[in-house]
């Protein structure tokens, strides 16, 4: 048991260390990466939709009867929380008029990144091979999650430190959190209730990608930005069928 505790805690800081290293990337080439930030909002759009579809979603369904509502809950939470940020942030205030943009994504994936470290948790305690397999699958999508995260929180108007910061405890920090939470109490949250926290994360997810990213990005007609969803949708079934 001590051995998997371990094991899980150090893979839980290599996904943290890979989206840490996304975050620092996007933010050396800070010029090429604000050029391009509809292809990245494009791309990290399909691969929330996509995993949360092909493979969040119906492990949910499957461990939990009461998924449905919970799915609906994190989408409409979502929902709630950016109407209240437009409402009493964005148009008192004509110059934070993107800041919505940011903040929501960056709640949608440490939401999920945290969850991401219940994952760690149950795989290992399951067996190590498991963990691996899915650690494999699940360090795909850390690097661009660090950087989309980044990208959106400079475009809601943040600095470039504060949003390094941000990124970094919401998209890397929040994994192995979510690890050394769920451990001591793992045998709680298999079953129902971590298909509950599943569904949860895969409404925020779905509302993050269809409603608020793929918006954004189609008013700004980008030459590529399809070529860039159609990438981010391939990446998302690559971890599906590594994690499969």
């Amino acid at each position: 048991m001590e051995t998997a505790f371990w094991t899980a805690f150090t893979t839980s800081l290599v996904a943290a260390l890979v989206t840490a290293l996304g975050i620092y990337t996007i933010r050396r080439f800070a010029d090429w990466g604000h050029r391009n930030t509809t292809y990245f909002m494009c791309f990290a759009a399909g691969v929330l939709i996509s995993a949360a579809f092909l493979h969040i979603i119906p492990a949910s369904f499957s461990l939990s009867p009461g998924a449905p509502a919970w799915l609906l809950t994190g989408f409409m939470g979502l929902y709630l929380f950016n109407r209240f940020l437009t409402a009493f942030v964005c148009q008192r205030d004509p110059a934070r008029r993107d800041f919505a943009i940011g903040i929501v994504p960056m709640l949608g994936i440490g939401f999920h990144s945290f969850i991401d470290g219940f994952i760690y948790s149950v795989t290992f305690t399951v067996s190590i091979l498991t963990g691996y397999l899915a650690t494999l699958g699940m360090v795909l999508h850390e690097f661009p999650e660090g950087i989309i995260t980044y990208l959106l929180l400079v475009r809601a108007g943040l600095s470039a430190r504060r949003s390094m910061y941000l990124a970094f405890l919401a998209a890397a920090l929040t994994t192995p959190m979510g690890m050394l939470v769920s451990y001591p109490v793992i045998s709680h949250i298999d079953g129902e209730p971590l298909g509950a926290l599943l569904a949860l994360s895969a409404g925020a997810l779905v509302y993050v990608g269809a409603t608020h990213l793929l918006p954004r990005a189609e008013m700004e007609h980008r030459k590529y930005s399809l070529i860039a969803l159609a990438g981010g949708i391939l990446v998302a079934v690559i971890v599906v069928l590594t994690k499969g």
